[in-house]
């Protein structure tokens, strides 16, 4: 279906939505098919709605998740596996779980080219990824610098933000004291100070470990700080932190000495607490007065702020810390701890230097590995980047940011502020399962080669046989000729270790994809992900787009929340609360799991339980019924020949046309503003409140007694027949499965499937306001009346409500009600209905007991029924019927 969807379109409007790609590593999550089926359900609408609306999925297929479980399964036998035979069981499992996962997205009704999906580790797909850094490179995106990045001492790699999980951890909490060595003279910094003694610059970490790369301490130039006297001793802090940490540590006896600005201490220099080093005194915009001491411990190699500062005054980039996160021998005594692990031995130390001014812990929200779990560390390392101010890209990015529709809104807020504090993005990554950063090193002086031709060789290469080939030859076999290095002219080159980061492969889907497939365009209508893409995915394709398209790669961008259980945890593997699609549809189908999708409201997290599902099953029933009672009701039915024209129908019919069409109106309009559980409430409360409480219950009298060709039955007929047409083609997005069984059996003329159908329009003859309203006043009336009758049932003088006569006075309706008097007795489902022109204001409903007998066809009771020889048990109206349709 989906590929004569594709034929009937050509030439149409296109409308593509671009498959952001999940990873190729397990089964099918919960998570993940409410992504795949908000994304069918929208492609659905507007392939329905006219447009070329195609769908190519996609998988992301290299990176550590896929390393990661591989490497757990290979066990012991992976550490004597080389490079390539580790890529090699990398791409098996990669591609194995690509099968399971298409199976399973397939199962849940997601239409798309299954068979020609996106992979990132397609040659074609890989070639692209090294033409983006070719062009990056040429415009002077990409460097190569030792910087503090994000470190997973557990994986052994660099981590980019969007592979960070924030979590609780409890961490030391200590206050320090730095000496100040170069004792200034009383007008430098304060003329109060005429006997300084010992003066102490005080700062706070939650990190002792890193006071080993402290070279400095940094001041806000135009805060307060103050010079307290404490006994024998001067400490130095922020104003506006002396009350709270005086407090923290117990000391109720000092002295304001000095009140001066921040800007005084620059240039000064303290002793290290514990180490033989000076620590700089210098000026940073970073320093708030939220937390701390406002005199920040700075380690420009643990620390993007520090960094920054490092960089700005020339100070060392220390960072003695190995990629397995143990001090080195640069470290001196602590050679070998795990970093974490060290505090406790780095806080003994300061006590024994009596520079320790107080020791606590404190729980706080802390980097883990998105993978493993663990907690990250900043450490320097050499790594590549790309630079997000290079050529203005940062806020060409904001103001693209801004010209994008994001749903919900918020979402451009969100991304707005992650943009406008981002680091450079660090795009190296030290695993084997990637792409390879396309770089060649100088043997003779070090010096990297990234020329235009070199990566031209690598891209021809990796098209023609994948990057498996910059793993299994050497760089001369990869380099055109005579390649020398542009520094010292040498012709002897090595290759880059690293490969590229996965979010980098990804990013550029948009490059790799929508200019490459024919029936694709760029940029994409819209990107569908869950929120924490506004700090991967979004951002990836964004940056890369505007590196090398100069344009963004989608004009609307949809977010939906994460996924938690009825206790409204977030579901993990590691809580155990997470579950497959493949269980859920194996309980409850793919339908109800396509309802459960439509009916959350997914701008916030959505949550699953079996109570919800539960609830699932009972509404897809509900509208499952409506749909067999409409079929039921239509099995003689010729729409060309049967039909009733609208002036012709039955009243009560029109009125129901009238309220489909409204119902229509407000669907269409949620689909376009992708409100997918505003249609869930509306059709489920259109069938069991207009419909099956009322409509359906009003019509059976008039479906099952009327003569079969009789005009009031072809009108019942002609209205459920649009009915029917019209809730199958709205609800075809959303219950796949189902509408193309109802189809099957859909009376008359029609395309071989409601997805090759087009969405029906707003019949503006068929909406009538006043006779809704009509209405309206009469279904009130009828409550009345169904509550008299249940008062009576309960009081045991009527059973069924055919059993009863109703009386209705009153003076003010008696004329409105007149008017439809023959239609009353349908419409409240009794044998017969009286109405008195008496009363003063309030209607009075009266119910008996009916007289007469009942009749053994339609139910009603009547004093005519007996009255026949030729047909004792019928009243007569079904003997008319009987007579003129069955004799």
């Amino acid at each position: 279906i989906y590929h004569k969807i594709r034929e009937k379109k050509k030439g149409t409007k296109k409308y593509i939505l671009h498959d952001g790609p999940p990873y190729a590593n397990g089964d099918v999550h919960i998570g993940t098919a409410l992504n795949k089926i908000l994304k069918d359900i929208i492609v659905k609408f507007k392939t329905m709605s006219g447009f070329d609306a195609p769908f190519v999925p996609g998988w992301d297929c290299h990176g550590l998740p896929i390393e990661h479980q591989v490497m757990k399964l290979l066990g012991s036998e992976g550490l004597k596996l080389s490079q390539v035979e580790i890529r090699k069981r990398c791409q098996k499992y990669a591609k194995k779980y690509i099968d399971v996962q298409r199976k399973q997205f397939k199962r849940l009704g997601v239409f798309g080219d299954w068979e020609k999906p996106y992979l990132t580790l397609d040659f074609e797909y890989e070639a692209e990824i090294i033409e983006v850094f070719s062009r990056l490179v040429k415009d002077g995106y990409i460097y190569k610098r030792k910087k503090p990045i994000h470190w997973c001492p557990t994986c052994k790699t660099a981590l980019a933000e969007a592979e960070l999980e924030y979590k609780d951890r409890t961490s030391p909490s200590i206050y320090v004291k730095f000496r100040l060595v170069q004792r200034p003279k009383s007008k430098v910094l304060s003329p109060k100070l005429k006997d300084p003694g010992q003066v102490y610059v005080i700062i706070w970490t939650t990190t002792p470990w890193t006071l080993l790369g402290n070279v400095a301490i940094a001041f806000h130039p135009t805060f307060d700080y103050q010079l307290l006297k404490v006994g024998n001793e001067i400490f130095i802090m922020l104003k506006d932190l002396v009350a709270p940490i005086m407090e923290r540590l117990g000391i109720k006896n000092f002295e304001v000495l000095d009140t001066i600005k921040g800007k005084r201490f620059e240039g000064l220099e303290c002793q290290h607490p514990f180490l033989d080093r000076r620590s700089r005194l210098i000026l940073a915009d970073h320093v708030t007065k939220e937390d701390g001491t406002g005199c920040v411990h700075t380690a420009p190699g643990h620390g993007e702020e520090d960094y920054q500062s490092g960089v700005k005054y020339g100070l060392p980039i220390l960072s003695p810390v190995s990629e397995r996160g143990e001090f080195t021998s640069e470290a001196g005594d602590f050679k070998g701890q795990n970093v974490f692990k060290a505090n406790e031995g780095i806080i003994k130390k300061l006590e024994e230097k009596k520079t320790l001014l107080y020791k606590g812990s404190l729980t706080h929200s802390y980097p883990h590995c998105w993978r493993c779990k663990n907690p990250v560390i900043f450490r320097a390392t050499e790594q590549w980047f790309i630079s997000v101010d290079h050529k203005r890209l940062r806020e060409r990015a904001l103001t693209e940011i801004d010209k994008v529709k994001w749903v919900p809104d918020w979402g451009r807020s969100r991304i707005r502020g992650m943009v406008e504090v981002r680091p450079d993005w660090c795009i190296s990554r030290q695993r084997a399962w990637g792409v390879p950063l396309p770089i060649f090193y100088c043997k003779k002086c070090n010096h990297y080669l990234a020329s235009e031709e070199s990566l031209k060789a690598v891209k021809e290469l990796v098209r023609k046989e994948g990057s498996d080939s910059w793993f299994k030859k050497e760089a001369d076999e990869m380099l055109p000729e005579e390649t020398r290095c542009p520094e010292c002219g040498g012709g002897n080159f090595e290759k880059e270790t690293d490969i590229l980061d996965v979010w980098f492969e990804s990013g550029v889907s948009h490059k790799a994809v929508l200019t490459t497939r024919e029936e694709l365009s760029y940029p994409s209508d819209l990107y569908l992900e869950g929120s924490d893409q506004h700090r991967g995915w979004f951002q990836s394709s964004l940056l890369t787009a505007l590196g090398c398209e100069e344009k963004t790669p989608y004009k609307s961008v949809l977010t939906h929340g994460f996924m938690v259980d009825g206790e409204r945890r977030k579901m993990s593997k590691s809580l155990g609360n997470l579950i497959s699609s493949e269980e859920m549809v194996k309980k409850s189908g793919a339908d109800v799991t396509r309802l459960w999708v439509a009916s959350e409201n997914y701008q916030e997290d959505v949550a699953y339980s079996d109570e919800i599902i539960e609830r699932m099953q009972e509404a897809y029933r509900r509208i499952r019924n409506t749909f067999r009672y409409l079929l039921g009701n239509l099995s003689d039915f010729d729409p060309k020949k049967d039909s009733i024209e609208y002036d012709e129908m039955v009243e009560i019919d029109r009125w129901a046309l009238s309220q489909l069409q409204s119902l229509l109106e407000k669907v269409t309009k949620a689909y376009h503003s992708f409100s997918f559980y505003q249609i869930y409430h509306l059709v489920h409360n259109f069938c069991t409140i207009q419909l099956s409480s009322f409509y359906f219950d009003i019509l059976k009298d008039r479906l099952y007694t009327q003569g079969k060709d009789s005009k009031e039955r072809r009108s019942a007929q002609t209205a459920l027949h649009e009915i029917l047409l019209v809730s199958v083609k709205i609800m075809a997005p959303i219950l796949s499965y189902t509408i193309e069984e109802v189809w099957e059996y859909l009376p008359g003329e029609k395309e071989e499937s409601a997805h090759l159908s087009d969405w029906p329009k707003v019949n503006k003859r068929f909406l009538n306001k006043k006779l809704e309203e009509r209405w309206k006043k009469l279904i009130s009336i009828r409550e009345r009346v169904l509550a008299s009758l249940e008062e009576a049932r309960k009081e045991k003088r009527i059973g069924n409500s055919l059993e009863a006569e109703v009386e209705i006075r009153s003076e003010k309706e008696y004329q409105f009600l007149k008017e439809y008097e023959k239609n009353l007795p349908a419409l409240f489902i009794v044998s017969k209905v009286r109405l008195v022109k008496k009363g003063n204001g309030e209607m009075v409903v009266k119910v008996k007991k009916a007289l007469g007998k009942k009749c053994s066809r339609c139910w009603n009771y009547s004093i005519e029924v007996g009255r026949s020889k030729e047909h004792p048990t019928l009243c007569p109206r079904c003997i008319r019927v009987i007579k003129k349709y069955y004799s």
